[in-house]
């Protein structure tokens, strides 16, 4: 792990208007803030819809994938109750045990034994959220990527979707460590309503 400050944003006040640049406007205004701070994240507004947004670092991904510790990274995210109430849950106990210094494998076996011990609730069919911000940097290639919506359900092969086919819009992956599968569904554009050509393109 790159040191604490690389991942810290020197600004709060720019943290959460990235944070709720995740979601259209009349659902992020009245959505909960969750600010990344030396020891994990902290509420900065109360939810008043459902909907909680927060920048996600690196570690929000699963322990295998290359950029885990890329502290570059910067994905805001608004999550539905559900969402939060699951997925959520998943990064807040990752973000700690990255502050805390443990290694890869220890944040493995730590969210292991946490699904054995039934501390961390299995995926609801509703839980979701949206990205669609034009200031993402979701990894080095992709960079911003596209405007998406993201959906977190129980352990399902994606093909139940229809993802991954040709000509499908919808992508997706089963996540055995976060014990659910992902779906990942491109849209024509960015929370400030501009549009994105390419995802359009995919979409046709």
């Amino acid at each position: 792990m790159a040191p604490l400050d690389e991942y810290l944003m020197p600004d709060r006040d720019a943290e959460i208007a990235l944070a709720r640049s995740a979601a259209p406007d009349s659902i992020a205004r009245d959505a909960g803030v969750l600010v990344l701070g030396r020891k994990g994240y902290e509420v900065s507004a109360e939810s008043k819809n459902g909907f909680t947004c927060l920048v996600q670092r690196s570690w929000a991904a699963t322990t295998d994938a290359p950029e885990f510790w890329n502290s570059k990274l910067r994905s805001p995210a608004c999550f539905n109750a559900a969402g939060v109430r699951t997925f959520v849950a998943i990064v807040m106990m990752k973000t700690k045990l990255a502050l805390d210094g443990k290694s890869k494998v220890e944040i493995a076996r730590a969210l292991e034994a946490a699904w054995q011990n039934r501390q961390l609730p299995e995926a609801d069919p509703s839980a979701m959220c949206y990205m669609l911000s034009k200031q993402q940097y979701t990894d080095d290639v992709n960079k911003h990527w596209h405007p998406h919506l993201m959906f977190f359900v129980p352990r399902t092969p994606p093909t139940a979707w229809g993802a991954n086919l040709h000509e499908s819009p919808v992508l997706g992956f089963e996540d055995p460590e976060d014990h659910m599968t992902v779906y990942l569904i491109p849209v024509r554009q960015w929370s400030d309503g501009s549009v994105d050509h390419e995802a359009m393109a995919m979409a046709h």
